[in-house]
């Protein structure tokens, strides 16, 4: 059966962190298709610096070039209110009958995933391919995988650290300081070219 990995997160910018996680989950899963989809507004997040869907996809692309298998979905940024993941997973279960769908979240998602809106039916739906990016959280996420495990099927893959975040890439933008080393050049230019985060 082909493989289909959807990632998913706010990319408010897309930053080499993110570039690096997918990197890493796509040599250990080697999937047929890669779906790349910003959200709307994520439930567990307060978004008051939101550049807009169109400018985080775009950024998206750009930082994502290199990725063949990879196509870019608008899919959650055309729905109002926020993106509850059952829904886009329903979505990309009627679109692509024909995959297996992996769905990659971080570590601190997996934690509370049994919090999330439908996470049985969302697990019927897909596997979950989680990225350990701390020290000492495997035993943690190896325990909550366990308990998820009726549900469906989670992997675990480390990953090494990447100590950026788009919050701290956006206050750097505001303060004019240099973040040429966490963001892709053609990232940099998109952002000063539309002054964004300013």
């Amino acid at each position: 059966m082909k493989t289909l990995l959807l990632f998913g997160g706010t990319f408010n910018p897309v930053h080499k962190g993110h570039k690096n996680l997918l990197k890493t989950i796509s040599e250990r899963l080697r999937p047929d298709k890669i779906i790349i989809m910003p959200s709307n507004v994520p439930p567990h997040k307060n978004a008051p610096e939101l550049a807009s869907g169109e400018d985080r996809l775009n950024m998206c692309r750009l930082a994502f070039s290199e990725f063949e298998n990879a196509e870019f979905s608008d899919f959650e940024l055309n729905n109002s209110g926020k993106s509850y993941s059952y829904y886009t997973l329903k979505y990309l279960k009627e679109k692509f009958p024909e995959y297996k769908i992996w769905f990659a979240v971080g570590s601190d998602m997996l934690l509370t995933f049994d919090r999330w809106f439908k996470y049985r039916e969302l697990l019927s739906m897909c596997s979950l391919v989680c990225i350990s990016r701390e020290k000492g959280d495997f035993e943690n996420l190896e325990k909550k995988a366990e308990e998820l495990s009726d549900f469906g099927e989670i992997k675990l893959i480390s990953a090494p650290p990447f100590e950026v975040s788009s919050t701290a890439v956006r206050r750097m933008i505001k303060n004019n300081e240099d973040c040429s080393c966490y963001l892709d050049e053609n990232v940099v230019k998109y952002i000063i070219d539309n002054k964004l985060y300013k």
